[in-house]
């Protein structure tokens, strides 16, 4: 899975940022490839008209989305959108309700 963040100055570099922490935090950052990129074809193929512009790209399914645009989320978006991603996290499942690690072997609260 790629994550693109389409885009140039500040913003786009706090997005990257963020992502790129994020991704360490849930430990993903050696599972996704995060590119920053100005395809203008990109761009226009999804129409993206602020920057900066999160997106997702899934090659082996064929699916390319922009996630966000024109905004910078918070950490707990960002982390919440992955978890979303790949699976995990399900509602009364193993994660903490509460905002911890979920890894707890003694459960949490």
């Amino acid at each position: 899975m790629k994550v693109k963040i389409y885009g140039q100055g500040d913003e786009s570099q706090e997005l990257l940022n963020k992502v790129n922490n994020s991704l360490e935090d849930l430990g993903l950052s050696d599972f996704m490839e995060v590119e920053v990129t100005l395809d203008e074809n990109l761009k226009n193929e999804l129409s993206i008209s602020k920057e900066p512009a999160l997106i997702i790209e899934e090659e082996a399914i064929d699916f390319k989305d922009t996630i966000f645009e024109g905004i910078i989320p918070s950490d707990e978006e960002i982390k919440s959108m992955f978890i979303s991603i790949i699976g995990g996290g399900d509602e009364g499942g193993s994660g903490c309700s509460s905002g911890g690690c979920g890894t707890c072997a003694t459960g949490c609260g």
